[in-house]
């Protein structure tokens, strides 16, 4: 059975399961406010010298960790750190505390962890 339409604040009808047009353009704009405060990633500690640990990293852990609990092999394609370092760079550079986890795995299931137990 499909679920009905609903009504977004803004008076359009938008199927159920879909964003309205003006959802997307707050995202957007909430999006580009937060990345215009971000420092940069080389600024974060993502520069060459992450790039080139990051690569060695991923070559001796190539699978995803977080599908591979699921029993699903799939190429890891992020180093993610268990603990958000939040600037600390003894932490950020602690091989323990690194994953192997693939985009999708990174971008949602993590990601949600994170909002979820953020400080």
């Amino acid at each position: 059975m499909k679920k009905p339409a609903r009504i977004c604040s803004c008076g359009r009808v938008v199927p159920h399961g879909e964003f309205c047009e003006c959802q997307r353009s707050a995202t957007r704009a909430r999006n580009a406010r937060h990345d215009a405060r971000r420092p940069s990633a080389a600024a974060r500690g993502y520069g060459p010298e992450w790039r080139k640990a990051r690569s060695e990293y991923l070559a001796m852990h190539p699978h995803c960790r977080e599908c591979a609990q699921h029993g699903v092999t799939r190429l890891a394609s992020v180093v993610d750190h268990i603990i958000p370092h939040r600037g600390d760079k003894r932490l950020f550079w602690h091989r323990a505390n690194w994953q192997p986890l693939c985009a999708p795995c990174h971008n949602s299931i993590k990601q949600r962890l994170e909002r979820t137990i953020r400080p």
